[in-house]
């Protein structure tokens, strides 16, 4: 009798590209502008990546676009969350916050564009292009998502 086994990497869809963003923007400004400049629809999603532990519950919003002519969707997400716990204290700081990243080991990168389908490399570099040349971003650049530790979160 033959047996088959499956392995975790059986589960997972590595056949994306990952854009890392550095803005100062809000999620749902730069959303707007990259729908202005390089020529995208992103709207909220439905749904968000929600995480829960026992001192922190975090919620990544997500804000997505689904090219069904080319059968490619886009999803840019903040890579930061914070929370803000109010304590009853009379000290000198009466609020707390805390701080969660998507991806801990990328803490600088304010948000991340997964791009998933088939994109050419060329593609990519130009739309990279064109987000670098976006007043309000910082820098964009292309991130292998092998080397990331936490490359899982971004499985939804």
């Amino acid at each position: 009798m033959q047996i088959h086994s499956l392995e975790l990497n059986d589960f997972s869809d590595n056949n994306y590209t990952l854009i890392g963003i550095h803005s100062a923007l809000e999620e749902y400004k730069l959303a707007y502008v990259l729908n202005q400049k390089i020529n995208t629809k992103f709207v909220k999603a439905t749904y968000s990546l929600d995480f829960e532990n026992k001192n922190n519950n975090a919620t990544f919003c997500i804000y997505e676009f689904v090219n069904t002519k080319f059968s490619q969707s886009w999803f840019l997400i903040s890579n930061q969350y914070t929370n803000h716990l109010e304590e009853i204290s009379t000290g000198l700081f009466p609020s707390n916050e805390i701080t969660t990243y998507l991806i801990p080991e990328k803490r600088k990168v304010d948000f991340f564009l997964k791009l998933e389908g088939d994109f050419n490399s060329d593609y990519i570099a130009k739309k990279v292009e064109e987000i670098n040349a976006i007043n309000q971003v910082i820098t964009s650049y292309k991130i292998d998502p092998n080397i990331l530790k936490s490359k899982d979160f971004l499985i939804f």
